[in-house]
């Protein structure tokens, strides 16, 4: 069973720009959408190789009767224009490291709540392995879903990067490539819910990016590294 979400006139107003443009520079190839098609508010945790993958997998989302309310670094709701348009269609800004800290999560535990969905990207930005693997995460997402209980959806995502490789703002657009989206089912975390000690943090936000990890595996049809890069241990 899904539950009607409510699309505001912002957030139409932005597919209706975006997503022909969408259409024009990518074909899509995704699987797995029956796992968006919840009654409950979720959480959506995708890996995060280029700027354009919020817009790209939000795609997914808005076209599967989810429409995102993406957690987002503030940093972008101050952006002229932009900001007004992510304010508007009910973004959520994140704030690090600072005092206003809470107010995100508290603001994704209220969209929750509510029913709706809640896109995150664990990793907190793009990713620092050189194969554009999913890296160590943030504990940031599971401290969401294991105050709420909300169920995490882990959708990898591969070949955005293409379009837009990390940190340029160059678009190669054509020739079209493909974006590819795999949904899988909830992860599970039922023995830790309730539980915001690090350890259980830590194991949950593991066990998040695994399943994210294993899934982006299947997408490139290669085998992951035993181990994820880590950016405090490589010192960046």
């Amino acid at each position: 069973m899904t539950t009607t979400r409510r699309y505001s006139a912002s957030y139409r107003f932005f597919a209706a720009v975006i997503k022909p443009i969408l259409f024009v520079i990518s074909r899509r190839e995704w699987r797995g959408t029956e796992h968006l098609h919840r009654s409950e508010g979720f959480i959506a945790a995708a890996n995060h190789v280029t700027e354009l993958d919020a817009i790209t997998t939000a795609h997914v989302l808005y076209d599967n009767a989810a429409p995102p309310r993406i957690m987002a670094k503030v940093e972008l709701f101050r952006v002229p224009v932009l900001g007004a348009l992510l304010r508007s269609s009910g973004q959520i800004p994140v704030h690090r490291n600072s005092r206003n800290a809470a107010d995100s999560l508290a603001a994704a535990q209220e969209a929750l709540a509510a029913g709706e969905c809640v896109m995150i990207f664990p990793e907190g930005t793009l990713t620092l392995d050189p194969e554009e693997w999913p890296m160590v995460a943030r504990t940031g997402v599971a401290r969401l879903a294991l105050s709420t209980g909300a169920p995490v959806i882990p959708l990898a995502q591969w070949g955005a990067s293409a379009i837009l490789p990390r940190k340029s703002f160059l678009l190669r657009p054509f020739p079209r490539k493909t974006v590819h989206a795999l949904v899988g089912p909830p992860v599970d975390l039922a023995d830790l819910q309730g539980r915001l000690d690090s350890a259980s943090l830590v194991e949950a936000t593991a066990r998040i990016m695994a399943a994210i990890t294993a899934q982006v595996a299947q997408l490139r049809g290669e085998d992951p590294p035993a181990e994820p890069f880590d950016r405090r241990r490589a010192g960046v």
